[in-house]
């Protein structure tokens, strides 16, 4: 098995190309590009860093980052909090005067089965001759 020399592999990034593009009918050069390995990369990572710099920026300063599940602002999370607890109050509230509706119209129609206080207040002395 070859052994990978680390001066060759150094060497072949460094070793220069020349990259030609030409017309075809008329064989002339349109564009020449010198190149090596060690260049090509470079130019490679730096638009693959570009590109992931814009999308991030993108998604940070514009209100696409709303559209993320599970991104959204501690204000946005604090407001739901509050509607929500208004809506249950809301509701208990719905609730308890429905009940009291419901119960005035039994005593109207004169269904309602009324019940007397017949417990007798029991009143300290000192209170009754005043």
């Amino acid at each position: 098995m070859a052994k990978l020399d680390a001066g060759g592999t150094l060497k072949r990034l460094r070793n220069r190309y020349r990259l030609v593009v030409m017309n075809d009918d008329t064989y002339e050069e349109v564009v020449t590009f010198k190149l090596s390995r060690f260049s090509v990369y470079v130019a490679l990572s730096s638009i693959f860093v570009l590109l992931v710099g814009l999308t991030v920026a993108l998604i940070v300063f514009t209100p696409v980052k709303y559209y993320i599940p599970g991104y959204g602002s501690a204000k946005v999370d604090r407001e739901y909090r509050q509607l929500k607890y208004m809506t249950d109050s809301l509701e208990k509230q719905v609730a308890i005067q429905t009940r009291y509706v419901n119960s005035i119209r039994k005593v109207f129609a004169g269904d309602a089965e009324v019940q007397l206080d017949t417990t007798s207040i029991q009143l300290p002395k000192d209170e009754v001759n005043d």
